[in-house]
């Protein structure tokens, strides 16, 4: 399966295919308003990485928001996302490049495993930062809940862990990929 997979120019492809597919959701995660809202209906309170935003008191449908960034917490979870994300479009941008090449160079897809668990972890730093320090610092009306834009940094997060498991393991198959040993039946 995987001499077939790797062997195919156009399958060679589907690694960072799923590398860009990540890099698509976190850009949605990192500009997406909801990361919180408040459960109740019209929403009350509803927070981005950046930013909380309230809806005024007087109950018009003006928003009232306030900087997480002025949080050292806030920074922390900002910072740490992004890092991650930064690595992320690198590790892509490598891939790219070696599966582009005639010969895969294996030593090359290793590196760029180990950046991708580089990535897997500054990505759960901070969206398990961000939840727990914002629930501390922050009161929200009502219940809270995670939003969309949450979701799609852990949908980021989930295909870097598989991508990074595979392009680790991928090396193991060399031999099989590239031909160099005999068929059995």
């Amino acid at each position: 399966m995987v001499t077939c997979t790797l062997a195919c120019w156009r399958c060679r492809w589907l690694l960072p295919l799923l590398l860009g597919i990540a890099i698509i959701a976190g850009l949605i995660a990192l500009s997406g308003k909801g990361w919180l809202e408040s459960e109740s209906q019209p929403y009350q309170h509803q927070a981005s990485l950046w930013e909380s935003c309230k809806l005024s008191a007087g109950g018009g449908s003006q928003w009232v928001c306030e900087s997480l960034m002025d949080y050292s917490w806030g920074k922390a979870a900002a910072a740490t996302y992004l890092i991650g994300f930064l690595i992320l479009i690198g590790c892509f941008v490598l891939a790219v490049i070696v599966f582009s090449i005639d010969v895969l160079n294996f030593n090359f897809v290793r590196g760029i495993g180990v950046l991708l668990f580089i990535v897997v972890f500054f990505q759960i730093t901070s969206l398990i930062i961000y939840p727990v320090m914002f629930t501390e610092d922050i009161k929200m009306d009502g219940a809270n809940m995670f939003s969309w834009a949450y979701g799609f940094g852990w949908g980021s997060t989930i295909i870097a862990i598989g991508c990074a498991f595979f392009f680790c393991c991928l090396p193991n198959w060399e031999d099989e990929v590239l031909g160099n040993i005999k068929p059995t039946l």
